[in-house]
């Protein structure tokens, strides 16, 4: 089969590599149901998509110091915030001896506004927060001019009790082209499986804890997050992450039925800090980068496919 006019499809690459988000996106249509809102949300308009996102698990390695104390989210309704997403990701793609290409996407700032819609509570522990776009920017002009329609756009997410996020909503502009919203959503994508989400039990200063989250999408992978405790001040905490992912299968399933190639090497590890604040939706600092490499094959001849990959998420106020 012609494997390399499927390869070297952006879509694809990214699909391959980075998990692009539209691919959850197609898969759950526009019927999804939407978030529970307040008489503060903005409107939920009737092209809003939800995407589920997979569980997180956690495991205490060490409880850490005293004292200690469950750490959870509790920000109150009305609760506003303002941040900064910013968000990169390379990809090499090689077919054999052919030229590499290069499947990157620009380094995007994202400002957003975040509105706590629905505080937690013991009959709803969870938090509903919607989020409206900023101006989006990147280093090319032709790039920003095709993110224009985007600002002051809308989108949202759920978070349990723990900070992991549980739904994410999209809300695309109707005037927005495939490109600006395959961004936008590869962003979002990016920021939720970077997410630290606190265990139950009681932890201190020091404590080590491991997060166990399924990313789903052509590839199946394991992701296995390692958090650390380093500092906290009342409902400021501090945590360094090591972040790696292996494959579920050996197999990587192509896009629309192109047919299957075998994973015959797959790493994609990294590191960061992140400081929240337990009052806040969302992070109030931090940086998470990952790099890896991958190779396939095709069980059908001797085609080989080799990837360099990398991603950074980074949160500022």
């Amino acid at each position: 089969m012609p494997l390399p006019s499927k390869l070297f499809r952006p879509g694809t690459a990214l699909i391959a590599v980075t998990l692009s988000l539209t691919v959850l996106v197609t898969g759950c249509g526009s019927g999804g149901d939407a978030a529970p809102s307040s008489p503060d949300a903005v409107g939920a308009a009737s092209d809003e998509v939800t995407v589920p996102v997979t569980a997180a698990t956690t495991e205490v390695v060490d409880a850490g110091a005293e004292p200690r104390s469950v750490v959870q989210f509790r920000p109150p309704q009305g609760t506003r915030q303002q941040a900064r997403l910013v968000t990169t990701g390379t990809v090499q793609q090689q077919i054999d001896d052919q030229p590499a290409q290069d499947f990157s996407s620009p380094e995007l700032t994202m400002p957003l506004t975040a509105l706590v819609t629905q505080g937690a509570s013991d009959s709803t522990p969870a938090t509903t927060t919607d989020l409206t776009l900023g101006t989006l920017t990147t280093a090319d002009d032709a790039t920003n001019e095709l993110l224009s329609p985007a600002t002051d756009s809308h989108a949202g997410f759920t978070m349990n009790l723990s900070g992991a996020i549980t739904a994410l909503r999209l809300r695309p502009d109707p005037d927005a082209q495939n490109k600006a919203r395959s961004m936008i959503e590869q962003a979002f994508y990016q920021a939720v499986y970077r997410t630290v989400a606190f265990p139950e039990q009681p932890i201190g200063v020091g404590a080590v804890w491991t997060i166990h989250q399924q990313v789903m999408s052509a590839v199946a992978l394991n992701q296995v997050t390692t958090a650390t405790l380093t500092a906290r001040d009342g409902d400021r905490l501090t945590i360094d992450v090591r972040v790696a992912q292996s494959p579920q299968s050996p197999v990587f399933e192509l896009p629309n039925g192109a047919g299957t190639l075998n994973v015959d090497s797959y790493s994609l590890q990294g590191s960061g800090r992140v400081v929240v604040d337990l009052g806040k939706p969302l992070p109030v600092d931090g940086s998470i980068s990952v790099e890896g490499t991958q190779s396939f094959s095709d069980p059908s001849d001797a085609m080989r496919l080799r990837q360099t990959t990398s991603e950074r998420v980074e949160w500022s106020a």
